[in-house]
């Protein structure tokens, strides 16, 4: 089996980016998003519950941080098929050695570049260009009372976004700056 993905480890363990290869001709070219056997080799474990679209319209757009609490924690495998994004993922693993550190990728149309991120990370984007597609594989369903989220502006998280904030939502508005009292989740 020919490896459709190249790997590309992250500082924190267990988030990787995947650069998928292209195969093509004359006519265009063909990527794969997802491929179960060779993504078991690097932490995906069960399958795909939801696979999901957003549409973001407007340059400097952000949308997140969000993640599921257990028991309906989930791993989601991300890219971008349209325009360009700033991608952030934050640890919130209870007792990781990275414990709210995080990393950030450009995920672009042009740069075949996929996101996968374990249970226990929270996730959001800001939006680099106008008119922007992404696919979102989830690997368990959505659950609303698991829904929890990060402030995007919380100094804790050290998050530099490239471009001014732009079309935050009323609920990632409302996420609460962190307190020590914030352990993180079991992943």
């Amino acid at each position: 089996m020919s490896a459709r993905f190249e790997v590309i480890d992250t500082p924190l363990a267990g988030l990787k980016l995947l650069k998928r290869k292209r195969l093509g001709d004359n006519r265009g070219y063909l990527t794969r998003l997802f491929d179960a056997e060779e993504l078991a080799e690097i932490g995906w474990t069960g399958g795909i519950c939801q696979i999901n679209e957003t549409g973001t319209g407007e340059r400097g757009t952000v949308r997140g941080f969000h993640y599921q609490t257990p028991p309906f924690s989930e791993a989601k495998l991300i890219a971008c098929t349209r325009g360009r994004i700033l991608d952030v993922a934050v640890d919130v693993r209870r007792g990781s050695p990275t414990f709210l550190q995080h990393f950030a990728a450009e995920l672009s149309d042009d740069n075949d570049l996929s996101f996968l991120l374990p249970e226990g990370f929270a996730h959001g984007y800001q939006a680099l260009t106008d008119d922007v597609r992404m696919i979102y594989a989830h690997s368990a369903p959505y659950r609303a009372e698991a829904e929890a989220g990060l402030n995007i502006a919380d100094p804790r998280l050290g998050v530099t976004w490239p471009l001014p904030v732009a079309n935050l939502s009323a609920r990632d508005q409302g996420f609460a700056m962190l307190t020590d009292m914030f352990e993180g989740v079991d992943p």
